[in-house]
């Protein structure tokens, strides 16, 4: 039997969460069984794409045009039907309107996930009216975590009972010694004194500056310890007035943009995500994935990764003085760090693995296909 293949409808290929996932769900996925592919509606292609062209993958990049662009949906159709798309499976909601319309009078069934919301979040009457019609001609809708479905309901008008989780799964990291240890060296940290951290990109939604006057705290009790923030973005100037303005020039370390941060994160003793907003933070997923307590603010999807005092600690959203608190409490008890360690990695072993997600949209993507698609129940197995 022929393989089902699968058209991933993205923005583009740069470097960002939604981006990972298609790139994880498509080196996840059953080869024997689908043939994935990707259309993006906007160049250029982005980093991302660069690793999958090597690997085979078809990628192909569109130019949307401002406004709603009717051209862009005859382009999304003539592709469905030149290369037989089964599944149009697309990733946020302006690719989604697109990659529905663009399915009509195909045989093609659309999957659309929505990957994260604004902050604050905010609703359109005229999306309103609108999605529960687009839902009816949509043969599934999927949600990255319970907070992210639960706005897709209330900001978007998507029937709650017609919205299914599923969570980002990434492939987990190791620790590899040798160049965790020359990063120490090139950066002058001691191993006496303890590291915390975040990877991310400099966005206010991060809120990097609640935690750089958190830290400030920290440091005020009289606790040593090194803050070091991986990642670049329009907030960099701002940080970088902040940090001299908190007087926290010789205890925090900006490392700009790294492409491969794994050795950063296996510096960091703490994992901190701060953010106003989140979907499933993929950094976050690392951090346990390596076995690092982590704490995150109640934004989105965290509290639903992060187990309060099971696997980190969660803190109320934009409050400095309970980060402050919590990031002093693990600082000063190295067992509870270990303890939250073994419990985030234990859970994302059994959470948040590639092929745990793959397998999810594996089962989706059959649901939604007729019998005469399916494949032989030993390929299936």
């Amino acid at each position: 039997m022929a393989k089902i293949k699968v058209l991933h409808v993205t923005y583009d290929m740069r470097i960002g969460g939604t981006e990972q996932v298609i790139k994880n769900l498509i080196q996840g996925s059953d080869k024997n069984i689908f043939e994935m592919s990707i259309l993006c509606i906007e160049s250029p292609l982005g980093p991302f794409a660069n690793e999958l062209l090597e690997q085979g993958i078809v990628i192909q990049a569109l130019s949307r045009q401002p406004g709603f662009d009717t051209k862009l949906i005859k382009h999304i159709r003539n592709h469905i039907k030149e290369n037989k798309i089964d599944i149009v499976h697309c990733h946020q909601y302006t690719p989604y309107v697109y990659g529905l319309f663009g399915s009509f009078f195909t045989d093609s069934k659309v999957v659309f996930t929505e990957h994260g919301r604004f902050y604050p979040d905010s609703s359109s009457w005229k999306r309103k009216l609108l999605n529960p019609v687009l839902n009816t001609f949509t043969a599934a809708t999927t949600a990255i975590s319970a907070a992210t479905k639960q706005a897709l309901s209330e900001f978007e008008n998507i029937p709650i009972s017609k919205i299914q989780v599923v969570y980002n799964g990434i492939f987990g990291l190791k620790k590899d010694e040798n160049k965790t240890t020359l990063l120490a060296q090139e950066l002058a940290f001691s191993e006496h004194i303890p590291c915390i951290g975040t990877i991310a990109r400099l966005d206010p939604i991060k809120n990097h500056s609640m935690m750089l006057s958190a830290f400030r705290r920290v440091l005020d009790e009289g606790i040593s310890c090194k803050l070091i923030l991986v990642g670049d973005g329009e907030e960099m100037s701002n940080i970088v007035k902040l940090v001299e303005q908190l007087n926290l020039q010789d205890d925090v370390v900006l490392t700009g943009y790294e492409s491969k941060p794994q050795n950063h994160l296996a510096l960091m003793d703490i994992y901190l995500l701060p953010s106003l907003s989140e979907g499933t933070s993929m950094t976050l997923l690392e951090a346990m994935s390596m076995g690092k307590p982590c704490i995150v603010t109640h934004a989105g999807g965290n509290p639903e990764i992060v187990l309060n005092d099971i696997t980190g600690l969660v803190t109320p959203n934009d409050d400095e003085a309970a980060y402050a608190k919590a990031i002093i409490r693990l600082l000063t008890d190295s067992e509870l760090q270990k303890d939250f360690g073994k419990a985030g990695k234990e859970r994302f072993n059994s959470e948040f693995s590639i092929p745990i997600m793959a397998n999810a949209y594996k089962a989706i993507y059959l649901k939604c296909l007729p019998k005469n698609k399916q494949p032989s129940a030993k390929l299936n197995g």
